[in-house]
């Protein structure tokens, strides 16, 4: 199965480190991320997950929950946390599931055989409420995730879903934004009561909508 962009993602039930859960059911109505590493023990993830756990309060204000996902089992999971919270100064709680028989990695398409035919690669996507995939980014095993810029994609979803508007290169939440180009410029001056910068008839600003 191959997983795009605009899909509903799949729902599954599985064991993880909090117990057996059902996908949907844990992510109710929020946002979400499920993100795969290769396996525990390993020592770009110990930092990620650490830094995952760090976070909590961040993704906890953007109403997302995350997941993550490994190949190994439950135990090892539960050992692997040991060292993660000691190591990296924090305390996970949120699930990892266990997907030692990689059902759930070849329903996600997390495994690609040129890579490893045994091992997820490290992707991560974000879904909105409804359950649709809204980001993929794939990494290489040697390569960190960058959480800044997950939590500044996260927030451009955010707000593209509730103001009709777009973000420019490098935004960061409070920058101005850019308005699409379905919109003439004298509707935008009306929608857009903060004002309207045109650089171009396509290429106009205007700033942050939220106070």
């Amino acid at each position: 199965m191959s997983i795009k962009l605009g899909d509903t993602a799949p729902n599954f039930q599985a064991d993880s480190s909090v117990g057996t859960i059902d996908f949907y059911n844990y992510l109710g109505n929020s946002w979400g991320i499920l993100f795969s590493h290769p396996a525990d023990y390993t020592p770009v993830c110990t930092t990620e997950l650490g830094m995952t756990a760090k976070l909590q309060s961040e993704f906890d204000r953007r109403n997302t929950k995350v997941i993550a996902l490994s190949v190994d089992r439950v135990e090892d999971h539960q050992n692997w946390i040991k060292d993660i919270n000691e190591t990296q100064m924090t305390c996970v709680h949120f699930p990892i599931i266990a997907d030692d028989d990689l059902a759930i990695s070849k329903l996600y398409d997390f495994i690609h055989p040129n890579a490893s035919a045994t091992s997820t690669v490290r992707s991560l996507l974000i879904l909105d409420p409804n359950k649709i995939i809204r980001l993929m980014i794939t990494y290489p095993a040697s390569t960190g995730r960058n959480f800044d810029e997950i939590l500044r994609v996260l927030d451009s979803l955010q707000l593209v879903d509730t103001y009709t508007i777009a973000t420019p290169v490098n935004w960061k939440a409070g920058d101005d934004v850019i308005i699409p180009p379905a919109i003439s410029t004298e509707d935008a001056r009306q929608l857009y009561p903060k004002g309207v910068r045109e650089i171009k008839s396509y290429l106009r600003y205007t700033p942050h909508p939220v106070d």
